[in-house]
């Protein structure tokens, strides 16, 4: 099944954009410091083009401390860290592979047996890759003829348009394309004892939107690039996504089953939303082309790495990176008014988080973490040793302080 619902989005667009932008208003941004933080990558020769992007918890439910933290690193692969952010496994991308985003499932049947999965989109490849995780660490239990996410070819791969953010709920995959406003629902399914997937649904968000004065407005991107969705996080319990269009806003997306079942409504927009840029091939970045029409919302793009803490079956909080100015925004999960924001400042040891892309929360008490732990991807990591160096800072829950607000 295939709906391109661009349409009706940019007519539900048409009334968010009239008149003040909801979220407008500034809150006291709280600063808080990480607890823990893994080993430097370095996204150079020497460091094996290792580049952190996005991480995920997996709760070890027989025994928590035994919990780990799954993190890509683009060219170098996959990290596994234990709750202290030990490094304790590394997994290398097959050949032509580039690991973006992970998420996790948990119970697929696989062999006759229940069993938790980390799915990772590989954008090199435009392809899912599935492990399968035990204490001891993951195994590769992806089939060897899976297909392409999004490409028609090999030729079309070669054009990296490919299979970029990922979330995934019940036995699904929600994978976004890079360069393009397209979504794809994924059915992950057992064949012959390994995991492959077919495509269930897509759906197109918008790239070009109406503003309050009658114009129209689409957000500046290099020729033949439309504004790209990273990060994501289906809430099942509510049976919805949401997906941050880096240009443009966090949507908020029903889902039923394996299809997608609502026109996206925005959350919060970007502060750029609705400026007019142009292109500038010279600098390879997009100059300001006019005046702002004061529509936009609070987040400096790109808009990144939504994660979802819980306290019950719908409450809790929805966390994303305001990554243009490095600032976490909080919204109530139930209702999506602002609750909070934060940032993580330079502690005794460890240092803050700059342009930070994916994140992960866990509410579930962890040694160490009694009331969840919040992980997120630091990309100005220092010390650097003069190299380009990232990594993932372990923050414990209760420092937020969200039960005094």
């Amino acid at each position: 099944m295939q709906r391109t619902s661009g349409i009706a989005a940019l007519v539900a667009l048409t009334t968010l954009a009239a008149g003040v932008p909801a979220f407008a208003s500034e809150r006291p941004t709280r600063e808080i410091t990480a607890k823990f933080e893994t080993p430097a990558l370095y996204d150079d020769e020497a460091g094996g083009d290792a580049d952190a992007d996005d991480p995920a918890i997996w709760v070890n439910q027989a025994n928590r401390a035994r919990s780990l933290v799954i993190g890509t690193a683009k060219n170098g692969g996959l990290r596994v860290y234990d709750l202290t952010g030990r490094e304790v496994q590394t997994i290398a991308t097959p050949d032509g592979g580039r690991f973006n985003n992970v998420d996790l499932i948990s119970g697929f049947k696989l062999g006759g047996q229940r069993v938790d999965l980390a799915v990772v989109t590989d954008r090199g490849l435009d392809k899912l890759r599935i492990y399968r995780i035990t204490a001891a660490g993951l195994t590769d239990v992806t089939s060897a003829d899976v297909p392409f996410l999004f490409s028609k070819n090999e030729a079309e791969v070669e054009e990296q348009a490919t299979g970029y953010g990922l979330a995934t709920y019940d036995r699904y995959a929600v994978v976004s394309r890079r360069h393009s406003t397209r979504l794809g629902i994924f059915r992950l399914e057992e064949k012959h004892g390994k995991v492959t997937y077919r495509t269930s649904d897509t759906l197109d968000l918008p790239s070009s939107f109406r503003l309050p004065n009658g114009g129209t407005w689409s957000p500046c991107a290099e020729p033949g690039e439309g504004p790209q969705v990273e990060g994501m996080v289906v809430d099942a319990e509510a049976g919805v996504l949401y997906a941050a269009q880096e240009d443009v806003a966090l949507w908020r997306i029903n889902l039923a089953g394996g299809t997608f079942s609502s026109i996206p409504r925005i959350v919060e927009r970007t502060k750029e939303f609705g400026v007019p840029a142009t292109w500038n091939a010279e600098t390879e970045e997009c100059d300001q082309a006019g005046a702002d029409p004061g529509v936009g919302g609070r987040i400096a793009a790109d808009v990144e790495g939504a994660t979802i803490y819980s306290t019950g079956k719908r409450d809790g909080y929805v966390i994303v990176s305001s990554q243009g100015d490095s600032r976490f925004y909080v919204f109530d999960r139930r209702t999506n008014k602002p609750v909070t924001l934060f940032t993580v400042t330079d502690g005794p040891v460890i240092d803050g988080v700059q342009h930070s892309d994916g994140a992960a929360a866990t509410s579930v008490a962890l040694p160490g973490y009694p009331k969840g732990l919040l992980v997120v991807h630091d990309g100005e990591n220092v010390p650097d040793e003069g190299r380009t160096s990232t990594n993932f800072k372990f923050i414990d829950w209760r420092s937020l302080h969200l039960e005094k607000i």
